[in-house]
């Protein structure tokens, strides 16, 4: 097991997890059949908003929150399908990583789920 330090290590977890999201049946359809997600694109942004996350680059620009906004009037993200990115969030770095950075990264994406399917139902609600 290694640290979480770098940007490469960065890449190494949020590649390993997305292989795992895409092929999982309780979210994958979100980015594949919902979203049909430009990975190119996305990659690279999710690398940069962990790096910010984790290191306090401050190099991510963007508000995360508002772009799952549409996704969720398209289909209803749940508190179920967060729990499962969550779940397969801390396999992938459990696998992975150890020390302070990957306790890190597990608590501010308990955080972050949390928050935003808060949010997703309180918009279906309005």
């Amino acid at each position: 097991m290694k640290k979480l330090e770098s940007r490469e290590d960065i890449e190494l977890l949020v590649n390993s997890f997305y292989a795992k999201v895409v092929k999982d049946e309780t979210i994958g359809f979100f980015f594949k059949d919902v979203v049909n997600v430009n990975w190119d694109k996305h990659l690279p942004k999710m690398y940069t908003f962990w790096e910010t996350i984790l290191f306090g680059q401050m190099s991510y620009k963007g508000n995360p929150m508002q772009m799952h906004f549409p996704i969720n009037e398209i289909k209803a993200m749940e508190k179920h399908h967060f729990a499962k990115w969550l779940e397969l969030w801390k396999q992938t770095i459990e696998e992975n990583f150890e020390g302070e950075n990957a306790s890190s990264a597990i608590t501010k994406s308990e955080n972050i789920a949390n928050l935003m399917a808060y949010k997703m139902e309180m918009a279906r609600k309005n």
